[in-house]
């Protein structure tokens, strides 16, 4: 009698708090509830990481705020059993584990043993390789588990594991390996690279802890969740459902508005552009939604769908692109009273819509329930990064998001970048700031593991419900690239402020257009800090690094690394930055790794025709070679040998030669190595026309 009035007692109290049971079904269940991201979190939690981030790294504004060892750092290193465990994770419970992410360098990486405690208890409940856990399909298949992109070499992917690991009391996960040679992998060896998100959940909340006996008894709903994620199924089935097409020309500076009422959730929004610059259009094209009296969303309508200003093929839980240039979200939008729907033509040419649709369904209002946000604003012809350090130092420096003040959550973001130089420029790190902390409880290893991916690397992966990269091609080269996270049970709740930082860390100086959006919840009351971004919507999008960095040169000449790569026929070409003393503008245009014959074609574009003196400042080293010159249809006589024992520059006279009025090219051939007979390097500080 007794242990039956207790339990009446714990089922009152639990019934009192609000609060359910987590288990692993659970969230399973809530991984698939579009409804629920749209509610503050009942039980609610705290959303934190752990990570390899450099440990040095240790308050906004120190010295090494920008160190980026983020390998190899482990918390602490136990002896189990004869065993050395590096331990990632050690957090007390309740609690989930919610999202893992890993990647690796080095001979035999990534092989080492993973093991993941509950509870205290001395034996793992899961071990097996990192890859055998995270990817391989040890506790799940995709898309919980998987690895991206399908095309990139199998060692230069991001492991990523969303399979939920529920814990009552406890979370401990190590890695075993005996390539780990020491912190940072400074001396070399296995170089292992983690995030892992995890929930907390107040003290009192039930939490069943993750076991295979878990893990079987939820297999038929395991089984539905992936295959619902993998489908996309988009919850629209069996709602009473309003639907309100759009087809439309909207003239230059004009709009369209459409105002609906009543307790009602946006669904779906559905749009297709037609225009003659349809990339401007797409980003001069403005979503407004404004409800109960409260704007959260402004944002063109490209970079709200996940595409930016070039239409690429993508299809997550939350948004999906077509081929055709549909764009489609699936964010569920709540209102209590009026939803002022706006699409703003900012360009300076019309506008059409067609095959548009809006889809509503009844709402029922309560204290849990939120606005959706989602701002954007882009830094145009930002300067990035100079010299850098593992250590710190240089050219860095955090850009922000977006800052939100009141409650709410915060479901994911993507950024649309050109790059301009042939160089990684994501080496940054996210810093998540909640509640004014004052050192963010997100920071992470860089901006592509951020995104799940790895490597920098440019291969394309559209198909997973919450990453995606519909675009890598600007990430080695000059162009366009676009990555998404949306966060599911990985969402932060945030009660009184939140402020999403990305570190901006370039290999080298390069000028770029960095554009981001972020999608977030708030209750009422809640809102963005970053306003309307007109001068960024309106601005000339970049499709050709030309857009950005102007190859025009002036009447006094050019410098190299604002000259256009025209061709090579072998070796590797890039925009260098180190020298700030010896080259003019701190750059120079470098080729390395050809072979005698090959050749290198740059180009400039000048705006009158005649008769000038050509000079060519060049770099001289240890390791640079010797080159025949052309320009345009001219053989400058000669051989040039650009060879010395010190480092220096050298003003070659090219003579008189025609400039034509527009393109004009500068071609070099190797004609020789450096005399250890193995390199032939070229280094182009700029070009004089007089």
């Amino acid at each position: 009698m007794k242990k039956l009035l207790f339990f009446a007692g714990i089922m009152l109290l639990a019934v009192s708090c609000g609060k359910q049971k987590i288990t692993f079904e659970s969230l399973l269940l809530e991984m698939t509830d579009r409804e629920e991201i749209a509610r503050y979190p009942d039980p609610e939690y705290s959303l934190r990481q752990f990570s390899s981030y450099d440990r040095a790294t240790v308050s906004p504004g120190d010295s090494t705020w920008f160190a980026n060892w983020d390998r190899s750092m482990f918390i602490r290193t136990d002896t189990i059993n004869g065993r050395r465990e590096y331990v990632m994770m050690d957090a007390e419970g309740p609690g989930a584990v919610v999202r893992f992410w890993m990647t690796f360098a080095g001979e035999n990486s990534g092989k080492g043993t993973m093991r993941i405690y509950f509870d205290n208890e001395a034996e793992p409940s899961i071990e097996g390789t990192a890859f055998e856990v995270l990817s391989g399909g040890l506790l799940a298949g995709a898309p919980l588990s998987t690895s991206v992109s399908d095309s990139t070499e199998y060692a230069h992917r991001g492991h990523n594991l969303y399979l939920p690991l529920p814990y009552a009391k406890h979370c401990k996960i190590t890695y075993e390996s005996d390539n780990i040679l020491d912190p940072g992998a400074k001396t070399g060896g296995e170089a292992a690279y983690y995030n892992i998100n995890y929930r907390t959940y107040p003290s009192r909340t039930e939490v069943v802890t993750f076991s295979e006996e878990e893990l079987g008894r939820s297999a038929n709903t395991l089984a539905a969740v992936q295959n619902t994620l993998a489908e996309r199924e988009r919850g629209l089935d069996g709602l009473d459902l309003e639907r309100t097409d759009i087809e439309i020309t909207i003239p230059a500076d004009d709009g369209l508005v459409m105002d609906m009422t009543g307790s009602k959730a946006l669904r779906s929004i559905r749009l297709k552009l037609e225009a003659d610059n349809l990339e401007q259009a797409l980003r001069t094209t403005i979503l407004e939604l404004t409800f109960d009296g409260q704007r959260t969303v402004w944002c063109p309508v490209g970079d709200f769908f996940g595409t930016g200003y070039q239409l690429r093929y993508s299809n997550t839980w939350y948004s999906k692109v077509e081929h055709d240039g549909t764009m489609e979200a699936y964010w569920v939008m709540p209102f209590r009273e009026n939803c002022i729907i706006r699409l703003l033509n900012m360009g300076n040419k019309e506008v059409s819509v067609t095959g548009g649709e809006i889809t509503t369904s009844p709402w029922k209002w309560d204290d849990r329930s939120m606005y959706f946000g989602a701002s954007w604003h882009q830094y145009t012809a930002l300067h990035t990064g100079q010299a850098k350090t593992m250590e710190g130092g240089g050219g860095m420096f955090d850009i922000n998001f977006v800052e939100l003040n009141g409650e709410g959550v915060y479901v994911g973001d993507a950024i649309t970048v050109f790059n301009t130089v042939y160089a990684w420029w994501g080496e940054g790190d996210e810093k998540i700031f909640v509640d004014g902390e004052d050192f963010p409880s997100s920071i992470g290893t860089g901006t592509e593991d951020y995104y799940g991916y790895a490597w920098c690397r440019p291969e394309k992966f559209a198909n997973h419900p919450f990453i995606a990269q519909p675009d890598g091609s600007g990430n080695f080269w000059p162009g366009y690239t676009v990555n998404i996270r949306y966060r599911g049970l990985d969402a932060i709740p945030f009660r009184d402020s939140l402020r999403v930082d990305m570190e901006m860390w370039h290999w080298t100086h390069a000028i770029i257009n960095y554009a981001p959006v972020t999608f977030w919840y708030v209750l009422p009351g809640g809102e963005s800090q970053v306003a309307p971004d007109v001068a960024g919507a309106k601005a000339k999008v970049a499709l050709e690094r030309a857009d950005i960095i102007t190859p025009v040169a002036r009447p006094s000449g050019i410098e190299a690394e604002n000259m256009k790569l025209e061709s090579m026929t072998g070796g590797r070409f890039e925009y260098q930055g180190f020298l700030s003393h010896l080259w003019s503008g701190n750059e120079q245009a470098f080729w390395l790794e050809g072979h005698v014959g090959d050749r290198l074609t740059l180009s400039f574009i000048s705006e009158e025709a005649g008769i000038f003196r050509i000079g060519a400042g060049c770099t001289t080293a240890p390791d640079y070679g010797r080159f025949r010159i052309r320009f345009n249809d001219n053989p400058v006589p000669g051989t040039f040998n650009l060879y010395s024992e010190e480092i220096s520059t050298l003003h070659i006279n090219l003579g008189m030669q025609p400039v034509r009025k527009g393109k004009n090219e500068l071609t070099f051939e190797l004609a020789g190595y450096s005399p250890d007979g193995t390199r032939g390097f070229l280094g182009l500080d700029y070009l004089k026309i007089e």
